[in-house]
């Protein structure tokens, strides 16, 4: 297993499968979907924190990359890497891997943005959710980054 953290696990379901006995491309997206609820349920956006905050985590885009193909009931694991992130974005890098391998299967980067949802616009994280991304940034510091995929970008301001 690589050093990255786990985030989620699956395994190809037979209805996510097409007519090449591969998992379909929007099955991927779905698993990536999933993983990154884990992410945001874990800096303490779960649903309970939503409910407190009206605040919540919107994706803003995507970038997905297969390298792989996966077939009908092959065990899954996503693993991610904090790229970067400020006042009200998560810059992120999801990778899926087929049961203990170290080479991904796909490859999802992604760009979230915090939002208060009840006035229907982007706002800073909360203290302790900024003070859980900045503890997983430091942890995640020397970690590689993933050799695949374009690279979204935080751009930088003055």
């Amino acid at each position: 297993m690589s050093s990255l953290p786990l985030l989620y696990r699956d395994h190809v379901r037979s209805e996510w499968v097409d007519y090449n006995g591969h998992m379909r491309d929007a099955y991927y997206l779905l698993l990536f979907s999933h993983a990154s609820d884990a992410l945001i349920d874990a800096i303490g956006l779960d649903e309970a924190g939503r409910a407190r905050s009206g605040h919540s985590v919107y994706t803003v885009e995507v970038h997905l990359n297969y390298l792989q193909e996966l077939k009908q009931g092959a065990a899954l694991r996503v693993e991610w890497r904090l790229l970067g992130h400020d006042a009200k974005r998560l810059h992120i890098m999801l990778l899926l891997y087929r049961g203990e391998e170290m080479q991904p299967a796909a490859l999802c980067e992604q760009m979230l943005l915090h939002v208060d949802a009840r006035q229907g616009r982007s706002a800073p994280f909360a203290a302790e959710v900024a003070a859980r991304l900045a503890a997983m940034a430091a942890e995640q510091a020397s970690l590689p980054l993933p050799e695949h995929g374009r690279h979204i970008a935080l751009p930088v301001r003055p």
